[in-house]
């Protein structure tokens, strides 16, 4: 089949990103069909943020990508993810933090939404395709020998989006396109601006939502006790959901050293605070794996272990554990990635697999 031939729908956004990988797409020949998620359910947020994925300003956003999509002369259907964007991504995110833990909700988004429900929902509207691509920094290539899917880091280290995408499946990754993978940021704003998109000056979603994310709990967790690890109460706290393992901001506790949240305890509504040394480890267990370059875990490796996008990476050893769990263990103490963030597994630029920390 000639790339004449091949269908491709491409996530948009209304940003430069996904606008240029359609462009870039439909100048290789491939017959291209621009989809847009519409995920917001309205409501207030509360405070001031920079442009995020999820809030009021979607119709903007909706409306960009279908000036794009006009200049280049492809179809755009904009469609409604509103019931499986909360069912997935923002009920799962309120879940998690009132546990205590620290979701991710890009990499949720990612399997379950973009490669998930909204290709679902595009095959029962018709659309046909072959490859759905997304704007992402990163590149998916298989393995001859392996048969495997492989994914591997961006170009542009700097943009580098790899981290966003490890929960994908095989099957996902068979169909994926990442078409800015092999270039740089610069470039892409360059094509923009060559092609007069229009958004090539346009602001890129810096967070999750507009504004504070607290606004989307439908009830606002109550006050509660911060503490030492001895137990001793050193202040109050305004709802645990305001705080994340690692913060200094915010813990209205005075002291003479500096105090870190070290712990959050949903059963006793209580945030713990200590020095920043409390927060080193020697390792973590993880959870939740999905494997990407191997089938599973069989024996000791040595890896990059990544705890967020902008991370490098410790040198670290991983060894599997019953239940499908992995233990990290880090060649030397770090600060560890909190209770219910990804921690995913690299060898160079490749992405082993990765899971969620306990």
């Amino acid at each position: 089949m000639s790339e004449k031939d091949k269908k491709v729908i491409v996530g948009m956004s209304g940003g430069i990103d996904s606008s240029v990988a359609a462009a870039l797409l439909k100048k290789q020949g491939y017959r291209v069909t621009g989809v847009i998620m519409k995920i917001w359910g309205g409501g207030a947020m509360a405070g001031k943020g920079k442009h995020g994925c999820y809030g009021p300003e979607e119709e903007e956003d909706i409306e960009d990508a279908r000036k794009v999509a006009a200049k280049l002369d492809i179809p755009l259907h904009v469609i409604d993810l509103t019931r499986e964007y909360k069912d997935e991504v923002l009920d799962y995110f309120c879940h998690e933090y009132l546990e205590g833990r620290t979701p991710n909700p890009c990499i949720r988004c990612n399997r379950r939404i973009k490669f998930g429900a909204l290709i679902a929902k595009a095959s029962t509207l018709g659309i046909d395709f072959d490859y759905f691509a997304t704007g992402h920094y990163a590149r998916a290539e298989k393995d001859i020998e392996s048969g495997r899917w492989m994914l591997k880091k961006g170009r542009d280290l700097k943009k580098d989006q790899s981290y966003f995408l490890y929960g994908l499946s095989q099957e996902q990754l068979s169909y994926a396109l990442f078409p800015l993978g092999g270039h740089l940021k610069q470039e892409v704003r360059r094509v923009a601006v060559e092609l007069q998109l229009g958004v090539e000056n346009k602001q890129e979603s810096q967070n999750f939502v507009c504004g504070s994310y607290t606004s989307l709990f439908e009830k606002q967790p109550e006050p509660g006790p911060v503490m030492d690890r001895q137990g001793n109460i050193l202040g109050r706290h305004k709802g645990i959901v305001h705080y994340t393992i690692g913060q200094r901001k915010g813990l209205s506790v005075a002291s003479k050293e500096p105090l870190f949240v070290t712990d959050i305890k949903p059963d006793l509504n209580a945030v713990i605070v200590g020095p920043r040394d409390d927060l080193f480890t020697g390792g973590q267990e993880v959870k939740e794996l999905n494997w990407i370059a191997i089938e599973s875990l069989e024996k000791t490796l040595e890896v990059k272990a990544r705890i967020r996008s902008s991370h490098a990476g410790y040198d670290a050893v991983i060894s599997p554990l019953d239940g499908g769990r992995v233990r990290v263990a880090y060649r030397e103490p770090q600060i560890g990635a909190a209770r219910g963030q990804a921690i995913v597994f690299y060898d160079g630029d490749m992405i082993l697999g990765g899971g969620i920390a306990e």
